[in-house]
């Protein structure tokens, strides 16, 4: 599983989602610009000790993680503006989940771009969206769900 946060900008949200994704064995990739910078002391406090555990990538952009990594793997772009949930899809495990930043998610434009991969995690209408790392820990687990834990031993 690969895990995208483009244009990241708390760093406590990265950590989280560093910690996570170390604990699934995803790889981590940031697209820039960053909100903070990778030796913030909110970072590395979120992530403990698990930063030798973590594959993170750090990206000019978007196209240049694709570039580099998309290959086949199938995408999906969480925004709280799509009509899918994120329950819907049936993942492989090498799926890509890519999120926005904390206070805007993925622009209009970035989600023009792939309309038919759009999903969301579905909440009361009152509610405007849900924290960054819950976000991602709520989605990855669904994709660990379906893939990694059939027939595993987990501790």
């Amino acid at each position: 599983m690969r895990i995208v946060l483009v244009q990241p900008e708390i760093p406590g949200n990265a950590g989280n989602i560093a910690r996570l994704s170390a604990a699934l064995g995803a790889s981590l990739h940031l697209i820039k610009p960053l909100g903070f910078s990778l030796e913030d002391r909110y970072l590395k406090r979120a992530g403990l000790d698990y930063w030798h555990l973590l594959d993170i990538h750090i990206h000019e952009n978007y196209e240049d993680f694709a570039e580099k990594f998309l290959g086949d793997k199938t995408p999906y772009f969480l925004s709280t503006k799509a009509e899918s949930s994120y329950i819907q899809p049936e993942y492989k495990a090498d799926d890509v989940l890519v999120f926005g930043r904390e206070t805007a998610g993925l622009s209009e434009e970035f989600l023009g771009k792939y309309p038919g991969k759009l999903v969301r995690i579905p909440m009361i209408e009152s509610a405007r969206s849900l924290n960054l790392s819950n976000s991602v820990a709520i989605v990855a687990y669904e994709v660990a769900r379906q893939n990694l834990f059939r027939g595993m031993k987990v501790t």
